[in-house]
């Protein structure tokens, strides 16, 4: 009987799933096609609705928002007095969720502060939340698509081999590999790689420019530039399986190849990680799993730094504190949460070694806590203070409460109209056409960890420069060469050098010039003109009408 049961209910479950294929078109169009499920291409979507276009998302990822639903919650605002339109208004909504007692569930409103940052008072001016958890944040994407009633079709991945359609320069349609076709009128690549955008036939860059190619200071290679704490400094650290002898080996996590010369440019990738969501709320707390393939040689040198005199709890300097009695937790220090090394080829690679690449990552830094947590070499206050913390039960809940999304912090960055670079970041140019401001430190995480001539291992890549005030970004960026592609946005993989990008590359910032790209998608469906060609002047007047920020307050807010 059991059998038979068993048996009719994987025949009902195949027929309803046959049955949605067969109503599920295979055929799509709509005036504007996103690709892309991360927080601009959500963005892009409702603003394209608000200006009375069709539009469909089509996003390779299950969950939406990407890294703001996927575990950065402490968010890289800069000077928020220029974050407005559909970006302010999604850390208001943001601030409406946490205004209700019951989100609050493992911890008083009252009690949350941390490093100046607390919830706003519910009669604030400013009612903005910048610090929030991802399960939160993905609601809120999930709100916004319901809401304005967006078309997701979710898990669909471009054939980017054979997927694109173009006639006469123009993008006619995409194919995903599940032969799902997409046809549109303008097309919005808002991925974190730029997939599209390199399938259509634009211009793009991997890796950082050497300092000539754009007559700037800190784009290249930076060996001998310490910025941040995150490199060895003059900890004297042997790279060596067995210390100072060069014939033992090397440790892992370490590269042998000749790091190059300051300013010159390489093809090489700065760190990505898993931001995770960690409590240590006892209730809510999973013990940090042991990875398959677990290997504690991966993290020899973390025990030669606490001998050459680091203090051990130095793992714990960037668990920021959200809500929740939870933590957004980054990289942090001379080794640590980053993967310096291992993603080199992932801004290209296919999308098969794209996941092999996630799963180290996900291997090593799972790993690394393991590490910490139950090797008897590792110091006791540091092991104990570790043992406190757990993944946070209630987020990631389909994902073994692990992000859904790693941190591509850089892939590929198109090369279009115009080019926005270090000079436009620090004022020394103006950009014309202005559809965004940002004010981010220009930011890079390490990018190799290599031996220096004395035997001793270093970091390199790591870079922290502010702009000297907000900055505007050019319409210019967001579009590819005209003989290129004529029908094509590009507000994440934007057109920037490496250095720029450090500080355009905050999810605040993608989410304006997501909605900036969809409101000259629209402009150029109405003009029947190419991307390039858009009125700039109606552009700017419904930018501003939609409570864009072009230009620095004269008070910050």
């Amino acid at each position: 009987m059991k059998n038979s049961i068993a048996i009719l209910a994987a025949l009902l479950l195949a027929f309803a799933n046959f049955a949605e294929a067969q109503t599920t078109p295979k055929t799509l169009e709509a005036d504007i096609v996103i690709y892309g499920g991360t927080s601009a291409a959500v963005i892009a979507a409702v603003q394209a609705k608000k200006l009375d276009k069709s539009v469909v998302i089509i996003s390779p990822d299950k969950h939406l928002g990407g890294l703001s639903s996927g575990g950065l919650g402490w968010t890289d605002s800069g000077n928020k007095s220029v974050i407005g339109g559909l970006s302010r208004e999604f850390y208001e909504r943001i601030f409406n969720y946490y205004d209700k007692p019951e989100t609050w569930k493992w911890q008083d409103r009252s009690d949350y502060s941390f490093r100046g940052r607390v919830m706003p008072p519910s009669d604030s001016k400013d009612r903005s939340m910048w610090i929030f958890e991802p399960h939160i944040a993905e609601q809120v994407f999930e709100d916004l698509v319901a809401e304005y009633e967006i078309p997701v079709y979710r898990d669909e991945w471009l054939d980017r081999e054979n997927g694109v359609k173009k006639e006469d320069g123009h993008i006619t349609s995409i194919t995903t590999l599940s032969d799902k076709t997409i046809q549109g009128k303008v097309f919005i690549d808002a991925t974190y790689e730029g997939d599209l955008m390199a399938a259509a036939g634009a211009s793009y860059h991997v890796g950082r420019e050497a300092n000539r190619v754009y007559d700037e200071s800190w784009n290249g290679i930076q060996v001998g530039v310490l910025h941040h704490q995150h490199h060895f400094g003059e900890l004297q650290v042997s790279p060596y399986k067995t210390p100072g002898d060069p014939n033992s080996g090397v440790l892992p996590k370490v590269s042998t190849a000749d790091p190059g010369k300051k300013g010159e440019g390489d093809k090489r990738v700065q760190a990505y990680c898993f931001r995770m969501c960690l409590t240590d709320h006892p209730e809510n707390r999973v013990p940090f799993p042991k990875p398959e393939g677990y290997d504690p040689a991966q993290y020899e040198l973390l025990l030669r730094i606490f001998e050459a005199g680091l203090d051990p709890m130095y793992v714990f300097k960037k668990f920021d504190l959200i809500p929740n009695r939870k933590t957004d937790t980054n990289n942090h220090g001379p080794f640590s949460f980053d993967n310096i090394g291992m993603n080199w080829d992932y801004p290209e690679a296919s999308y098969e070694r794209r996941s092999e690449i996630i799963k180290e990552h996900e291997t090593y830094q799972q790993g690394l806590l393991y590490f910490i947590c139950t090797d008897p070499r590792v110091p006791k206050e540091l092991q104990d203070r570790m043992n406190a913390w757990g993944l946070a039960k209630d987020e990631f809940i389909d994902n073994g409460n692990w992000p859904h999304q790693i941190y591509v912090r850089e892939a590929r960055r198109m090369i279009g109209e115009y080019v926005t670079t270090e000079n436009d970041v620090q004022g020394k140019r103006q950009p014309p056409s202005p559809i965004g401001m940002g004010s981010y430190t220009m930011d890079s995480h390490n990018v190799q960890r290599y031996i220096k001539p004395n035997g001793y291992v270093q970091n390199e890549g790591d870079i922290g420069v502010p702009p000297r005030q907000p900055y505007q970004i050019a319409y210019g960026s967001l579009v590819p060469k005209k003989e290129e592609c004529t029908n094509l946005m590009v507000p994440v993989c934007l057109s920037s050098s490496h250095i720029a990008f450090g500080s355009i590359r905050m999810e605040p910032v993608f989410m304006v010039l997501g909605q900036s790209a969809a409101t000259a998608a629209s402009l150029a469906i109405d003009h029947q003109v190419s991307v390039q060609d858009i009125p700039y002047a109606k552009l700017r007047h419904q930018l501003l009408a939609d409570g864009q920020v072009l230009e620095r307050p004269s008070k910050p807010k």
